[in-house]
């Protein structure tokens, strides 16, 4: 079972819209006429497009959709693909096959050269991934059921486009799940118009995806849920599976994922911890073993550290290395062979050294660091007294521990 992390939103559901066809002889016949759409706001629920006729250059009926599927590498809310049901097997309509879509009529296609559909693992499906899962409210802090999703109908003056705009989890989308195939759309929506909706906005989901390889294929990321706060974090991954709560601890900051765990139950932080890989298992182990008012407490475990012999050379190298950590790393650290800190390389420094000079040559003048029992006041005044933006953590060896960055003293300077 698949999870999504998302943010609350509304939808509105509302009636058709039609248009006489102009020059018509039969004067009781209507449809859209071009650039209209069949709803207010243009909105179409999945409940309403699975099973809509598909129509060939002629108006002859094809087929039936059967799914949709959105591929987020191309783009997050558009769906990319409809899935069409034959008679001998499925098909793929693209996106830019699709000349008009109408409630009460069907698809209307440009192009009609469809292909086999191939099971696609840069696709998320609708009803295969999405419907009747569970995601993620960022919002609401919780977990929840989707029932249906909403989409919008937008036209650029050649054709018709889907966009997912709300999950819906609320009443209103169980009657239609319920009433699906029984009613038609239009009878379904006067039924449903005095049951509030609730939905959640698509524009912050994010899939819980245990495969790592998937997670890539579906451009997953899971920033949102660094941004909560910790025993909501917690309560939200104790609903989740152990593959799916390896999977959020895994990829989220060493740091946070230390401040969730702590909030949970202890036999569960041992699965947790069990679950991930060594390196990221002993970086959140070593964060919990510090109070968070002291330097220890505040570090975190992402950094880029080198040998004291290397080169300018190997400097770019390990930053290509670390692509996921550019944004937050301004400073190139330098260990002896026992991982004593030894210097401290600003980057701004590469870009004027040639790639063979001993990156030691551009340390800074006065190594400033700090022990990993430092209190925080004292790691402030450092910040604030040298207009620090790194400042490395080292144990009672001298090995470096960790790192603090001035966005983690902002943090700190906030909850005073």
């Amino acid at each position: 079972m698949r999870h999504i992390e998302i943010g609350v939103g509304k939808s509105r559901v509302e009636r058709i819209r039609r248009t006489r066809v102009e020059n018509r002889p039969d004067k009781r016949s209507y449809c859209l006429a071009p650039g209209t759409f069949s709803m207010r706001d243009n909105l179409l629920f999945f409940t309403e497009l699975v099973d809509m006729p598909v129509l060939d250059l002629k108006g002859r009926r094809i087929g039936r959709v059967k799914d949709a599927a959105l591929v987020p590498l191309v783009h997050p809310s558009r769906i990319d693909r409809l899935l069409l049901g034959g008679r001998d097997t499925w098909l793929t309509i693209r996106y830019d096959q699709i000349r008009s879509i109408v409630l009460s009529s069907g698809i209307s296609l440009s192009d009609e050269k469809l292909l086999p559909y191939h099971d696609d693992e840069y696709m998320l499906r609708i009803a295969r991934d999405l419907l009747d899962q569970q995601i993620i409210d960022v919002n609401g802090r919780k977990v929840v059921r989707v029932n249906d999703v909403s989409m919008n109908i937008s036209n650029d003056g050649v054709r018709d486009t889907l966009t997912v705009h709300d999950v819906d989890i609320g009443v209103r989308s169980i009657l239609r799940r319920l009433f699906q195939g029984v009613l038609p759309p239009l009878w379904m929506r006067r039924l449903q118009q005095r049951v509030p909706p609730k939905s959640i906005r698509w524009d912050l989901a994010n899939v819980v995806e245990p495969d790592p390889l998937r997670r890539l294929r579906l451009n997953i990321s899971y920033q949102k849920l660094e941004t909560m706060h910790p025993a909501d974090l917690a309560d939200i991954v104790e609903e989740l599976s152990p593959a799916e709560r390896g999977a959020i601890f895994e990829t989220i900051d060493s740091e946070v994922a230390a401040e969730a765990l702590s909030e949970v139950d202890p036999k569960m932080q041992a699965s947790i911890l069990e679950s991930l890989e060594p390196e990221k298992a002993a970086d959140i182990v070593e964060l919990l073993e510090y109070e968070d008012d002291i330097a220890g407490g505040l570090m975190n475990t992402e950094y880029v550290a080198l040998h004291d012999n290397a080169t300018v050379a190997d400097g770019w190298a390990a930053l290509r290395a670390h692509e996921d950590l550019l944004e937050t790393v301004n400073v190139l650290f330098l260990v002896d062979a026992e991982g004593r800190l030894t210097a401290a390389i600003p980057l701004a420094r590469l870009f004027i050294a040639p790639p063979d000079a001993k990156l030691r040559d551009f340390g800074a003048e006065t190594l400033i660091q700090v022990p990993v029992d430092e209190h925080q006041d004292r790691v402030t005044e450092l910040f604030d007294k040298y207009n620090l933006l790194t400042l490395p953590v080292v144990d009672e060896d001298g090995k470096l521990a960790g790192a603090i960055t001035a966005d983690d003293i902002i943090s700190v300077l906030r909850q005073k």
